[in-house]
């Protein structure tokens, strides 16, 4: 499709906008298409199921737009929405380990961009993937703070997001990079024994969720079972 057309029928915040989302998924879940690939892809599987819901509701035609407006909005959560809270989550879980041994490395003696390299040949994750891509961008001739920011596009979790600013701007002005490391690391613990809380907080609720489709329905069989057996 001419790109001049496709300018037309999508605004060019909406493709600059899936492209950034597209990018956050990572090399693992990326698409083999770009933005308009993809935008491209909803229109026309939106048109053909509009079409098969004419021909097979020829009397209530009425609901169809309702079908089609669910399906447009799930076909983006589920193709992205829910692929990038995944991945959230994901690199969330890895960040501890990541950080802890940057920071040990850092405490070492090394400079930031040696105790990268160090910690990513040490550890084998998806955030360690995406700072090895950031090292080669600087191998290429990127400085560190421009790979840096690079990585912040790749990233769409903000708790990951914040160590790397931290990062950068202490490493702009000058600051201590390990006090920084460590109080971030230490944020890091907190919030990961508070989402093990959480957890543990929701256990009883799910608890009470199987009880009410399991077991009651179970006891309440066992304790009126005879009733019914001398009413049938």
């Amino acid at each position: 499709m001419n790109r001049g057309i496709i300018k037309k029928i999508y605004r060019q915040k909406d493709i600059s906008n899936i492209q950034y989302k597209i990018n956050q998924l990572g090399n693992n879940q990326k698409f083999n298409i770009d933005a308009i690939g993809f935008l491209n892809l909803r229109m026309i599987t939106t048109i053909l199921l509009t079409i098969i819901l004419v021909i097979t509701y020829r009397k209530n035609y009425f609901i169809i737009p309702f079908i089609v407006i669910i399906y447009y909005n799930l076909f983006y959560y589920f193709l992205i929405t829910y692929r990038i809270n995944k991945r959230i989550r994901k690199l969330d879980r890895e960040a501890l380990a990541f950080f802890e041994i940057l920071t040990l490395s850092l405490e070492a003696g090394k400079n930031l961009e040696s105790a990268l390299e160090i910690t990513c040949s040490n550890i084998d994750s998806e955030l360690s993937s995406e700072f090895k891509r950031s090292l080669l961008e600087i191998n290429f001739g990127k400085s560190l703070m421009e790979a840096l920011e690079n990585l912040k596009d790749r990233i769409p979790s903000e708790t990951i997001n914040n160590i790397i600013l931290n990062i950068t701007q202490t490493n702009v002005f000058g600051n201590s990079i390990i006090e920084t490391m460590n109080n971030q690391v230490d944020y890091l613990r907190e919030k990961q024994v508070m989402q093990i809380k959480s957890e543990i907080n929701k256990i009883p609720n799910k608890v009470s969720i199987v009880s009410v489709i399991f077991i009651v329905p179970l006891i309440l069989l066992i304790i009126l079972g005879p009733f019914i057996i001398n009413l049938l």
